[in-house]
C-alpha cells in the first residue's frame, strides 16, 4: 500500500474486511480528500467487483456503464439491463457464480452520480441488500461518493430500507498537520514547517491540492500555479468543489459568501439577512449540509444557550477564495510573493491561524498536558458596553478551554515570522479581555492565558502573563 497517514481510516477497513460477517460501509467525505485513492489502495485494486458513476450521465448510460463493469468482472458479456433491479440481480449472479474463498469485495464509487431522476437506484440497492447481500458472510459492499449531503440523508439517516442497514462509516478527513508533513516526506518535497503552516492555511489537509505542489519550486511559485495563473493547475476549482458536493449550490454558495465577510460567524437570522434566503427547512438543510462536510462549523459561544449559535466559515480554501481569489483574479504575473506581509496578507493569515489551531485542538491539548483531562472548547465575544463607567470595548477570544479541574486556559493565536514579542499595550489589552470575561460569565475558577504562535515567546517584561506557551512544532504532533 501506498498510503501516507489514514491509520484510523486504515483500521476500520481492516475490521471490516476480516470480521466474517456481511458488511456494508459507506466511505464518504469532501471532494479532492482521497476516499477512492484509500480504498483503491487498501485493496489495491483486487475487487470482485468495482464500477464507477458518471458525472451528469441518464440512466441509460448508468445502467451501460454497470453492465460494462460487471461483464469485465464476470469475463462474459452481460446485457445492458433497463432497470436497477436488473442491474442488481445481475450483479448477485455474478458473485454467486464466482469461485472465491476469501471476503467478496465489491466497491462502487460515485454512487450519488448514479441516482439520476426516477432512477428507482436506491430501492433496488435496498432489495439487493435486504433480500440477499447481509445474508452473505463473505460479502463485503462498499459505497463511496463526494456528495456528502447524498450520502448523508439518502444512506447514513434513510428512513426507508436501508435504515441502520450501514454497518459502517468512514468519513475521511482532510490530513492534518502531522501528515501532511508526512505526505511532503513522501513526495520528497523540501519545505518548511512555516511554510507547512501557511500552505495549509491556504488549502487545508486536502491531498489533491498538497500533490500539486512542484519540487524544486518556492511555496509562493506554487500558489501563483495553482490559484492565480491564468488557465493555472485549479482555474474554476471553487464552482467544481460546490456543486459536486451539493444539488442547487447556488443556495449554499450564498451561505459561506456572508460567512466570509464576518470572520466570527454569523447567526442564523443574520445569514438569513445577508443570503435573503428563506426561514425554515430548506435553510436548516443548507447549514446542516456545510457543517457535516466542515466547510462550516456551529458553535454557541461561552455561556450561551442554543439560540445565540453562530456559523462560522472553516474551510480553508473556501476562504482563501474570497479574500485573494475572486477579489485578485488571474494574471500571468507572479501574485503571491508580493503579497507577504502586507496588511490584507496579515490580516488573513491571523484568521487562517486561529482555525489551524482550532482544527489541531487536540495538539495544543496535548503540549499543555492536558489531553488525559475532561474539557469542553468555546469560543467569547462582548459587545462594547457604553452603560458602564468608563465605557468597555468590546472583547474576543476564539479558543477558551474549560477543564475539569478547575482551570480555564485563555488562548491567544499568533503567527508571526519570529518570536512574538509581548508589548505593555498588548498586555493591557489582555488584562482587560480576561477581566471582562471573568465578570460577564462569572468565572470563579483561575484563567491561564496560553499563546499559540510559530517560533515561541520573546522574553521580556511583559511576556509572564502567558502561563504556557505553544509553538508550531507542538501543532505538528500525531494524534
Amino acid at each position: 500500500m501506498q498510503i501516507v497517514g489514514r491509520n484510523k481510516e486504515i483500521a476500520e477497513l481492516e475490521h471490516i474486511t476480516s470480521s466474517g460477517v456481511a458488511e456494508f460501509a459507506v466511505v464518504y467525505g469532501r471532494r479532492r480528500v482521497g476516499k477512492t485513492f484509500l480504498v483503491n489502495e487498501f485493496y489495491e485494486n483486487d475487487f470482485t467487483f468495482k464500477v464507477t458513476g458518471l458525472a451528469k450521465k441518464d440512466k441509460k448510460l448508468q445502467l451501460k456503464n454497470f453492465a460494462d463493469a460487471l461483464t469485465q468482472y464476470g469475463n462474459a458479456a452481460y446485457p445492458v439491463p433497463s432497470t436497477w433491479v436488473e442491474a442488481f440481480s445481475s450483479l448477485r449472479f455474478l458473485l454467486e457464480n464466482k469461485k472465491s474463498e476469501g471476503r467478496q469485495v465489491v466497491f462502487i464509487d460515485e454512487l450519488p452520480w448514479m441516482d439520476t431522476p426516477r432512477s428507482n437506484l436506491l430501492p433496488a440497492l435496498e432489495h439487493f441488500w435486504n433480500d440477499w447481500g447481509c445474508t452473505q458472510s463473505n460479502l463485503l459492499l462498499i459505497v463511496c461518493g463526494s456528495a456528502t449531503s447524498w450520502i448523508t440523508k439518502k444512506l447514513i439517516r434513510n428512513k426507508g430500507g436501508l435504515h441502520n442497514r450501514l454497518t459502517r462509516k468512514i468519513y475521511v478527513r482532510p490530513f492534518n498537520l502531522y501528515e501532511t508533513k508526512e505526505y511532503f516526506k513522501y513526495r520528497k518535497l523540501d519545505i518548511s514547517d512555516k511554510d507547512i503552516l501557511e500552505c495549509y492555511m491556504i488549502m487545508g489537509g486536502i491531498p489533491y491540492y498538497l500533490s500539486m505542489l512542484e519540487r524544486g519550486k518556492s511555496l509562493a511559485q506554487n500558489i501563483d500555479e495553482m490559484f492565480f495563473r491564468r488557465k493555472g493547475k485549479l482555474d474554476g476549482e471553487f464552482e467544481n468543489l460546490y456543486a459536486s458536493l451539493f444539488d442547487n449550490s447556488e443556495q449554499y454558495i450564498k451561505v459561506v459568501t456572508a460567512l466570509s465577510k464576518k470572520n466570527k460567524g454569523l447567526s442564523r437570522e443574520e445569514i438569513i439577512k445577508a443570503t435573503a434566503l428563506s426561514d425554515g427547512g430548506a435553510l436548516s438543510e443548507v447549514l446542516s449540509d456545510l457543517d457535516n462536510c466542515d466547510l462550516i462549523r456551529r458553535y454557541q459561544g461561552f455561556g450561551k444557550d442554543e439560540r445565540g449559535a453562530l456559523y462560522q466559515l472553516t474551510d480553508f480554501y473556501t476562504f482563501f477564495y474570497f479574500k485573494f481569489i475572486k477579489k485578485y483574479g488571474t494574471s500571468e504575473k507572479p501574485f503571491w510573493a508580493y503579497q507577504i506581509n502586507t496588511p490584507v496578507h496579515n490580516a488573513w493569515s491571523g484568521y487562517a491561524f486561529e482555525q489551524l489551531c482550532l482544527y489541531h485542538y487536540n495538539q495544543i491539548e496535548k503540549s499543555l498536558g492536558i489531553n488525559g483531562i475532561l474539557t469542553k472548547a468555546a469560543a467569547w465575544t462582548a459587545k462594547p458596553d457604553d452603560s458602564q463607567t468608563p465605557p468597555l470595548k468590546g472583547a474576543q477570544i476564539d479558543l477558551i478551554i474549560s477543564r475539569s479541574d478547575h482551570i480555564v486556559n485563555v488562548c491567544e493565536m499568533k503567527f508571526t515570522d519570529e518570536e512574538f514579542s509581548m508589548t505593555a499595550r498588548y498586555r493591557e489589552e489582555i488584562n482587560n479581555k480576561i477581566l471582562r470575561f471573568r465578570r460577564d460569565c462569572k468565572i470563579r475558577y483561575p484563567i491561564h492565558p496560553v499563546l499559540v504562535t510559530t517560533y515561541g515567546l520573546k522574553h521580556n517584561e511583559h511576556s509572564d502573563i502567558f502561563q504556557n506557551v505553544v509553538v508550531q512544532k507542538d501543532l505538528f504532533a500525531e494524534n
